[in-house]
């Protein structure tokens, strides 16, 4: 961006939608090794209808909350660069 509040160049735009396709099918992957870990036996074998219900919700909820959470820390992440400001007086350490 040029300055505050003006258009996103093409590339911009494009950044932040292949960000937000990570972040969603990063999410996805997360999500459903955790709920086959957490579910997965409760789908696989035969077990008391209790320990089958508790397994299901808890990874389902696990799932949720791995989903959500990966999806903010990835968009969060990313912030698009934006060059410094210049600092007149101050030189670099290579000089």
């Amino acid at each position: 961006m040029e300055t505050y509040g003006g258009r996103r160049s093409q590339a911009e735009r494009d950044a932040i939608t292949v960000e937000i396709g990570y972040a969603l099918c990063s999410a996805l992957f997360a999500a459903a090794v955790l709920f086959g870990a957490v579910a997965g036996p409760a789908l696989l074998f035969e077990l008391p209808g209790t320990v089958e219900k508790l397994l299901l919700r808890a990874g389902l909820t696990i799932a949720g909350v791995v989903f959500a959470v990966r999806v903010v820390v990835v968009l969060v992440r990313f912030r698009p660069q934006r060059p410094q400001p210049s600092q007149p007086g101050r030189t670099s350490p290579d000089s």
